[in-house]
């Protein structure tokens, strides 16, 4: 199905979804659109794994409508379920198989070719494996070849749950570059829930923080820290903090704290470069010894903290 590139791919209007006395999502109206790669935060309980279940038909709202590629699940199922395609955070196949034996076998659930086989793991970067038993790969192939069989049916709409998850920091790193180019070339609409706020980062367009089944707030990470997290953060680590007071007086500084434990002060400036021109003269007119200093942008890690540690209430 050929849609335009800013076509909505998925209209949610309204939904909410109930388990007996609990609220799982509450009223959430969301457009996604062709291409985009959207994360959907929030803590344990937002209602997260409850909107991407409605998203792949496993669970119907008990109120309002949830439209995916113009379609509806009630009516739709077979149009929908070959359009879709999800990667979880462990995915159970046959350990005795081979790769290709794996994939060819799935193939065949779609109808494809097993030509359609060699190119979603030239895809996914596991031709060189395409002889080898599941049982010997690694996790971060294993991720790789439950990618690869997502791919196979060419989809418009990827769930990616937690994808990485127990991956070693570079498997991850590797696997996000996989993601990233294959959500540019085939323009398929990827969302991914996760709980590493560098993962939606580096990956997504735009992101959702859900709270108590809400969406309570959404954007781009730049439209996201400038309206809840404006400035930069200083960082540096003093063992007489009291001799550092006089800097906290100043109409550049937002916030303050200090670790005793760590001997590390956090403060967060409207501006970095002129606070850490002040801090260097202060030191030395003060003969005051800092042992290490970090001026640096804030993440979607420090705005996700701090709206948790607000309670997300505001």
């Amino acid at each position: 199905m050929k849609m335009a590139a800013n076509e909505k791919v998925i209209e949610f209007k309204g939904v909410t979804k109930r388990f007996k006395d609990l609220t799982a999502v509450n009223d959430v109206s969301l457009d996604i659109h062709r291409g985009e790669f959207i994360a959907l935060l929030g803590p344990n309980g937002a209602g997260k794994t409850t909107l991407v279940e409605m998203i792949e038909g496993l669970k119907q709202p008990d109120a309002g409508s949830i439209r995916i590629l113009g379609k509806e699940w009630a009516r739709d199922e077979a149009f929908l379920r070959m359009r879709l395609s999800g990667v979880l955070q462990e995915t159970l196949f046959i350990g005795k198989l081979r790769v290709d034996e794996t994939v060819n076998l799935f193939a065949s659930f779609y109808k494809r070719p097993r030509s359609r086989s060699d190119e979603v793991l030239e895809l996914v970067e596991l031709t060189g494996k395409r002889k080898a038993l599941v049982e010997g790969l690694s996790g971060g192939q294993r991720q790789r070849l439950a990618l690869a069989i997502a791919m196979l049916n060419e989809p418009e709409i990827m769930i990616l749950d937690e994808p990485t998850t127990g991956l070693d920091p570079q498997v991850r790193r590797g696997t996000w570059e996989i993601l990233r180019r294959l959500n540019r070339e085939t323009r398929s609409t990827m969302i991914l829930t996760t709980h590493y706020m560098e993962e939606a980062e580096f990956l997504c367009d735009r992101i959702c923080i859900m709270h108590q089944g809400r969406i309570l707030t959404q954007g781009t990470l730049d439209e996201l820290l400038h309206t809840h997290e404006p400035g930069e953060i200083v960082e540096y680590r003093v063992q007489n903090e009291q001799a550092c007071v006089e800097l906290r007086q100043n109409d550049n500084v937002i916030s303050y704290s200090y670790d005793q434990v760590s001997a590390k002060a956090r403060i967060l400036v409207h501006n970095g470069s002129d606070f850490l021109f002040r801090l260097s003269e202060f030191v030395r007119d003060h003969k005051i010894k800092i042992d290490e200093i970090v001026v640096r942008k804030k993440t979607l890690d420090d705005l996700f903290l701090s709206l948790a540690g607000r309670g997300f209430h505001e």
